[in-house]
């Protein structure tokens, strides 16, 4: 039983057959690792690129909304602490939002 087994694995095609095999699986350039790897960049990149596109979704919709002077104002007013002449602004900070930029310094 051992030698008709023995007999199959001497056989040159069987090992012609199993080097090519592990060539291909994992030395050769294009290798099925080199290309499994491949494929998962492919994904992460397809994910970033989705997360891209909503963002420049959600900026050309603030430019739109921008395009109004008053809310050009506002904006300016609520994101940059601008003000007119002869005003005062009050910053009013939550409890919760300290603690997040006192963590943030740590």
């Amino acid at each position: 039983m051992s030698n008709q087994y023995l007999k199959f694995i001497k056989n040159i095609y069987v090992i012609i057959t199993l080097f090519f095999i592990i060539w291909m699986l994992f030395i050769d350039v294009n290798s099925y690792l080199f290309h499994r790897e491949l494929n998962r960049e492919i994904k992460e990149l397809e994910m970033r690129k989705k997360i891209l596109e909503e963002d420049i979704k959600k900026d050309i919709n603030l430019l739109e909304y921008l395009k109004n002077d008053e809310n050009y104002e506002a904006f300016a007013r609520e994101n940059f602490f601008m003000r007119k002449e002869n005003e005062d602004v009050y910053i009013i900070e939550l409890q919760d939002s300290i603690e997040k930029v006192v963590e943030k310094k740590k």
